[in-house]
């Protein structure tokens, strides 16, 4: 019998783990519903991943999905076509990842306007504010984008209205972020 050689090792963070590897992911409908039903279910996958209801992390966390939904079923609706979240734990890193299928609608970081009751324009800003990178990538496997934004799982930073967020960053499919493991 020959023997195998060792399987690479990939190395672990320095940074102390807090989660074994844990993975989420689903299709919903591109209504208000689906989103809703997203945001949910994405809360009810941090709590069980120790992240409890009502911490800050938590928050900023559901507050991500929620944005990253609504914005697929606002801006990446195609007529019959579902958007698909995903969500990732390793380490002390959660990856939030929406796929749509309107891959020529890509997300823009705009400055909001002053109406306060306007609709729209807030989203990204306020995903670019509580993670700590965000960007997107266009699918490989047929028509549309994935946006993705990745917290670390300290305290939630504040909104503060005096920052101004960076611009998102464009990754190819299957690169590797540090500190969120390879094809998270």
């Amino acid at each position: 019998m020959t023997s195998n050689p060792s399987l690479p090792v990939r190395p672990l963070p320095t940074a102390q783990r807090r989660f074994p590897w844990h993975h989420f992911s689903m299709r919903f409908s591109s209504t208000p519903r689906g989103a809703r039903l997203a945001r949910r279910l994405a809360g009810e996958r941090f709590d069980a991943w120790g992240i409890p209801y009502g911490s800050d992390t938590h928050d900023a966390l559901t507050l991500i999905v929620a944005e990253l939904s609504a914005n697929a079923v606002c801006h990446g609706l195609a007529p019959g076509r579902d958007f698909r979240l995903c969500v990732s734990a390793e380490g002390t890193a959660l990856r939030i990842e929406v796929t749509d299928t309107r891959g020529e609608r890509i997300p823009v970081l705009t400055e909001p306007s002053d109406d306060l009751h306007g609709d729209g324009g807030r989203g990204l800003v306020l995903v670019a504010a509580l993670a700590d990178r965000w960007g997107w990538y266009p699918c490989t496997d047929g028509p549309g984008k994935t946006v993705w934004a990745v917290l670390g799982t300290r305290p939630a930073r504040r909104l503060d209205s005096r920052a101004h967020p960076l611009p998102p960053t464009v990754l190819a499919p299957g690169s590797v972020l540090p500190g969120v493991g390879e094809g998270v």
